[in-house]
């Protein structure tokens, strides 16, 4: 049935069938729907309908450029008249100050050509011979800015033309304050009802205004079918008379027994849509019922009220009205796992983080989140401040930290390059070295302050979070998983998760992370802050290590690790204390998990309480198992030689 009424319509629309094209701009490959004089070119995205002939002298030029297709306008002995409504851009360009000329026109014309000799006040309408003549077969409006003729108003006019240059209906642009050929963009709206054309025109800022609407029957100075577009001349004074972009739509004409048809066609085809429509939804409830019923996650409130100290249950009309229904307007960025909007809740700025339900993972980090992070309390760890679920969405509420994610203020290149250019006012010195020192803290805190040990295993740049003091705040624990302090040394999962380029080598090879791996993530960032180079190794699956630790230690082993400081800092810290931080880094970034520092020893080093660790000049190749074993509970089968020596990337 579906198939004969489409059958039937496409029948009927054969006969009656609407004249649309839209040209948000020119380009080379439209020119094929398009009928251009030899005079007229495309260039810059713009129909030039006189064009600068590569700085050529273009005095006293006709141009003519119209749509391939003509439109047909009226049937039946005129007895029935399309309608149509077209809106295009000029921009016309005075070239011999302060007066330009000719002008620009909108045509309809029974000739795709333009005729010859009608250059210069002409326009490209009719030359002297068929001007006032009924065989010129062209209405135009005209877009005038020469005072050619005595009845010309001024040299900033609009006009409406038939078989003739000599408008019969014409206003002058100056009282609505737009200028035709000071190279802006105009506006251009015509509408024609089968009675009466109607003409708006609007510049820049200003809307459309009405300029006229002239009662005209067009079928009376028209032949059946034409083509629509644009002429335009040059004289002795000369300009650019440029389109830059045009949609057309026009209804074409046929019997009332094959519009009758068109009407039963669709009306009998929209119901059958409804109801197809309405069989379709019910399906998909009911499949969706079974499948995902609406408490999709029935085991989420009853965890998270088991778990004390847990953060505020909010409503989800409470935090959609913050932010104003998710308003793109309102977003601050968008992560592995979901969007995060600005919101308001009375007189206090949140981030709301809106689970993406694509996510894998999407309930297996929104539990880590409020779980892990909801009771944790530092002052350089993002505050979660509440959580929702309801219509099947996961929702978390954090505090709000103005300056966003420190990523946004340290990159600038991908590689080592003395070829620095300037680029905005960098974060100083004294900023960087207090960020790396608050990241530290909040490390030390998740590893050694906490009841049971915390791993992040998601730490980088665009992770930790800034304050309106630049104070930076460790955030994102969708990732985050507790171990026994003394049970455990390790997490291990099926699936590798976290950011290549900030994963240390062993994860990678065997899915386990521990406080060294975060450690290993830290020394990247430390790297990343002082160096401002992103980590590499984040597309290519080969180089799934760090690029920024390879630079920076052949740096080093040349006794030039100094020449890896962000050029942009102009040599403006302790080189002392850059040195110290950058050898901070490669330590923490050692291929041997056993050979990093804890974070008790970072933050030693970082107060001036102990010196950086021994750091080799070679950096060392990376082995597995490390000597002696990294964990105590060591899987002998891991050594063996089916060991497949990578793992697929979960990358955020």
């Amino acid at each position: 049935m579906s198939l004969i009424l489409a059958v039937l319509l496409w029948a009927a629309l054969a006969q009656v069938e609407c004249l649309h094209f839209n040209f948000p701009n020119f380009q080379d490959e439209n020119r094929s729907q398009l009928h251009m004089g030899n005079t007229s070119r495309i260039f810059l995205g713009a129909i030039q309908v006189t064009p600068d002939v590569m700085g050529a002298p273009i005095h006293n030029f006709s141009g003519r450029t119209v749509y391939k297709k003509p439109f047909r306008l009226w049937s039946n002995q005129g007895q029935k008249t399309a309608s149509f409504n077209t809106t295009f851009v000029l921009n016309i360009k005075n070239q011999t100050s302060p007066a330009g000329g000719e002008g620009l026109a909108f045509i309809l014309a029974a000739n795709p050509n333009y005729p010859q000799d009608s250059s210069g006040q002409w326009l490209g309408i009719v030359n002297p011979s068929s001007n006032g003549s009924i065989q010129a077969n062209i209405v135009a409006v005209e877009f005038d800015t020469r005072k050619s003729y005595p009845d010309d108003l001024d040299d900033n006019h609009v006009g409406l033309d038939v078989n003739t240059i000599n408008s019969r209906a014409q206003v002058s642009l100056n009282p609505i304050g737009v200028y035709l050929s000071i190279a802006v963009d105009v506006t251009v709206t015509i509408r024609y009802d089968g009675k009466n054309l109607s003409v708006f025109v609007g510049q820049e800022d200003l809307k459309n205004s009405l300029l006229f609407s002239e009662p005209i029957n067009l079928s009376s100075y028209l032949p059946e079918t034409v083509y629509v577009g644009f002429s335009g001349s040059t004289g002795n004074l000369t300009q650019l008379n440029c389109v830059r972009s045009w949609e057309f739509s026009g209804s074409d004409i046929d019997e009332e027994q094959q519009l009758w048809w068109v009407w039963v066609v669709c009306v009998v085809g929209a119901a059958l849509a409804v109801l197809a429509g309405c069989a379709f939804y019910l399906y998909r409830k009911r499949k969706t019922e079974l499948e995902d019923p609406e408490d999709a996650y029935p085991d989420i409130e009853e965890a998270i009220r088991g778990c004390s100290r847990a953060p505020r249950k909010f409503g989800w009309k409470e935090l959609s009205k913050a932010t104003g229904k998710f308003n793109p307007k309102n977003k601050l960025g968008k992560g592995g796992f979901g969007t995060v909007y600005k919101g308001m809740l009375g007189n206090m700025e949140v981030a709301v983080k809106k689970i993406s339900k694509k996510s894998t993972q999407g309930k297996q980090e929104f539990m880590a989140e409020v779980t892990t992070i909801g009771y944790l309390h530092h002052r350089n760890l993002v505050k979660l401040i509440g959580w929702c679920y309801e219509k099947r969405e996961l929702l978390l509420v954090y505090e709000y930290l103005p300056n966003g994610s420190l990523d946004r203020f340290i990159f600038y290149d991908d590689k080592w390059s003395p070829a620095i250019q300037e680029t905005t006012t960098p974060l100083s010195w004294e900023k960087r070295l207090a960020i790396i020192c608050g990241v530290a803290q909040a490390l030390d805190y998740l590893h050694n302050g906490c009841e049971k040990t915390v791993l992040h295993r998601d730490i980088k740049a665009s992770n930790i979070m800034l304050d309106s003091e630049f104070n930076a705040k460790l955030g994102d624990f969708g990732l985050a998983r507790t171990i026994l302090q003394k049970e455990q040394t390790h997490h291990s999962t099926k699936e590798i998760a976290g950011t290549p380029g900030y994963m240390a080598p062993e994860s990678i090879l065997t899915a386990r992370f521990t406080v060294e791996t975060d450690v290993y993530a830290f020394g990247v960032v430390i790297l990343e802050v002082a160096c401002a180079r992103k980590p590499g190794g984040q597309t290519e699956r080969d180089n799934y290590l760090s690029n920024i630790v390879h630079g920076l230690w052949e740096l080093y082993r040349k006794g030039r690790i100094l020449e890896g400081a962000d050029p942009r800092l102009k040599g403006e810290f302790t080189r002392e204390e850059m040195e110290c931080v950058l050898l901070l880094g490669l330590a923490c970034c050692h291929p041997n998990p056993n050979k990093r520092p804890s974070m008790k020893t970072v933050l030693q080093v970082l107060s001036g309480e102990a010196p950086p660790p021994e750091v080799p000049t070679e950096r060392p190749a990376f082995m597995w198992p490390p000597m002696p074993p990294s964990f105590k509970d060591w899987d002998q089968s891991l050594t063996g030689s089916q060991l497949s020596p990578f793992s697929d990337f979960t990358g955020r």
